[in-house]
């Protein structure tokens, strides 16, 4: 597969709304290597396709997910929010139905926990068990902040790839960031893969990664100056808003 991996960012976020059909029929249509999403469960225990823990921002609603059943979502519009008004009426996709639209293709899928403590395990219970119904276990990828999440998914299943994700914390900028820390922490839980906020991928910590056996994962970039920069320190994959911009100056070299 050619080097590094371009991983949309809930999709094409940068051209469609993120997390809809629209966004990741986009992200295929750029090449992307695979999508990253976000997955939470509704009031009825569906897990669903939305970043946020309610629809204020992307459904113009101050509605909550956890409160509102799989109809009741999938009623409201989360794409006349975005700028570009073509993509009224695009709705909030469940998991089964982005798994279909993935179906007939190679590509990688990020699949992002958005969980608190008091709801981990069942969330967890619920994308195992989709991602055991489906055919594209092989290529999905769990990744998770909240580490427990992870740790709970390789207890259910240790077959199932996961990532453990950090991004820097106001408590403990970058620069002072404990390199062996993010990877012990890694490692500890059971991740196949580190993904770091761009801040935190400076060569010292992927190096620490790859002597771990971690493959590393870089979000969110949308400057291809990244795809020279991850080729030279070994990073696997990069995440960006913009994957067809990532891809056609990774094919140029």
């Amino acid at each position: 597969m050619p080097k590094p991996l371009i991983i949309g960012h809930r999709g094409a976020s940068r051209f469609a709304p993120e997390n809809t059909m629209a966004a990741f029929q986009l992200a295929l249509e750029a090449g992307a290597d695979g999508v990253e999403f976000d997955v939470r469960l509704s009031r009825d225990e569906v897990p669903v396709i939305i970043h946020d823990d309610n629809l204020r921002r992307t459904g113009t609603t101050p509605s909550r997910v956890a409160d509102l059943t799989l109809s009741e979502l999938q009623a409201i519009d989360v794409g006349s929010w975005f700028p570009s008004k073509e993509f009224a009426g695009e709705r909030v996709l469940t998991l089964d139905q982005l798994f279909e639209l993935f179906s007939s293709t190679n590509s990688l899928l990020y699949l992002e926990m958005k969980c608190d403590p008091a709801e981990r395990d069942k969330l967890a219970q619920v994308c195992a068990g989709a991602i055991n119904l489906s055919p594209l276990k092989s290529r999905v990828i769990v990744e998770c902040f909240d580490l427990a999440g992870i740790a709970t998914i390789k207890t259910i299943d240790p077959t199932i790839r996961t990532a453990a994700l950090f991004e820097p914390s106001l408590a403990n900028p970058p620069f002072i960031t404990s390199v062996k820390r993010l990877v012990e922490q890694a490692v500890a839980v059971g991740a196949d893969e580190i993904a770091l906020h761009h801040r935190l991928a400076r060569d010292r910590v992927v190096e620490a990664a790859k002597r771990s056996n971690l493959s590393v994962v870089v979000w969110t970039v949308d400057n291809p100056s990244w795809i020279a920069r991850a080729n030279a320190s070994g990073v696997t994959s990069l995440i960006t808003n913009d994957p067809g911009l990532m891809v056609r100056h990774r094919d140029l070299n």
